[in-house]
């Protein structure tokens, strides 16, 4: 389903929620600035952003607990400004969990369908499939301080999904998990959500759990969307400096355009160095400033300097080595001070470096391995 599902390619499409020209405002402070999104039935989707974008305003004004100043918030179509919460075919998982504590773990996944007068068979029959769903079997009678925190937040989620909704939002959920418990989840998540057919939207501030559960994401920056995209479009075709750099690692050279022609673009930078693009994707004219972004694991890290080698090759020195067990990341200081990431992997369990701190090295890359960036 990941590999094939993309509904946002296809015109005829109808998005299941619709964002149009929304705002919201606190006072004097824009929290979402006339934002304009689609997101698709079944789909997975991420809101991704630092802390104050608006991320969490959007969700909040899905679900009705916010109401937009301006613009409209549709679901299947029809303006649900003025639907109460617990009317909407939506359902909100909290970051806190939000579960009573004086109830089962039974009862606080029933708890919606009795508000909704559900059949009492029918609400057995829900709670025992919700509890298998999440692998809580037998655990049924226990209480929330009985359990585990990646526990409670099974049963949070086996009580968002009793009533069965259209849309699941998911409000920074993991955050409370330890890191090996949170990526575990993150993989469970996925599969369940694949299973149901469910559309669910996520509010994080983890770009490698955005990156790891969403088929799109939209990246936030001051109640505007930066650039809405599948994970790798964002890690190999930024937008932007801002996307590039909020998306993991990333090297930046400045420079200005020197030659556009059949191999690509040309561009100087600083201290009389030659950089080449593979064709860029945005028109650039010589003269122009552009930035050349680079991912550290796409640079080569060598002792002596290849030979051949004219355009797409610097020099410099190692300020720095951080071994990460899997990779080791290395900090070269440029002649002209700039710090560059490059990393390698560790492909043997040999201790011996053979690059070693403030060693003189070399950094080449292919004219593909760029990202041309003018904004």
């Amino acid at each position: 389903m990941r590999r094939g599902f993309a509904p946002w390619t296809d015109p005829s499409v109808r998005p299941l929620v619709r964002f149009e020209a929304v705002t919201k405002r606190f006072g004097g402070v824009v929290a979402v600035d006339r934002l304009d999104l689609d997101i698709y039935e079944g789909e997975f989707f991420a809101l991704l952003g630092p802390s104050g974008c608006g991320k969490t305003t959007l969700l909040r004004m899905l679900a009705g607990f916010e109401r937009p100043d301006e613009g409209c918030v549709r679901l299947g179509g029809d303006d649900i400004a003025r639907v109460p919460p617990y009317r909407r075919p939506v359902n909100m998982m909290f970051q806190s969990y939000a579960l009573f504590p004086h109830l089962t773990v039974a009862g606080n996944v029933a708890f919606g369908l009795k508000q909704d007068r559900v059949p009492r068979r029918e609400i057995e029959a829900r709670v025992a499939e919700m509890l298998a769903l999440v692998k809580l079997d037998g655990m049924a009678g226990r209480k929330p301080h009985q359990l585990s925190g990646g526990q409670r937040q099974r049963v949070a989620l086996a009580r968002s999904l009793a009533k069965r909704p259209k849309v699941l939002l998911l409000d920074e959920p993991l955050a409370a998990l330890d890191k090996k418990l949170r990526e575990e989840t993150q993989f469970e998540l996925m599969d369940l959500q694949k299973r149901l057919g469910t559309t669910f939207v996520i509010v994080t501030h983890d770009q490698e759990e955005a990156m790891t559960v969403a088929h799109r994401i939209a990246v936030m920056d001051r109640g505007r969307l930066a650039q809405v995209a599948t994970p790798q479009q964002l890690y190999e075709e930024p937008a932007s400096r801002w996307v590039a750099g909020f998306i993991g690692d990333v090297n930046l050279l400045e420079g200005a355009v020197v030659a556009v022609d059949a191999q690509g673009v040309a561009i100087g930078g600083a201290g009389g160095r030659r950089y080449r693009v593979a064709a860029a994707a945005c028109p650039v004219r010589p003269g122009q400033q552009v930035a050349v972004a680079l991912r550290p694991e796409k640079l080569r890290l060598a002792a002596e300097k290849p030979e051949g080698v004219g355009e797409n090759c610097v020099a410099g020195r190692v300020g720095d080595i951080a071994y990460l067990g899997d990779v080791s990341l290395y900090k070269i200081r440029l002649d002209d001070g700039a710090v560059v990431t490059a990393s390698r992997a560790n492909a043997s369990r040999l201790t011996d470096r053979a690059i070693a701190w403030d060693d003189q090295v070399w950094l080449t890359w292919t004219p593909d391995a760029g990202i041309l960036l003018t904004g």
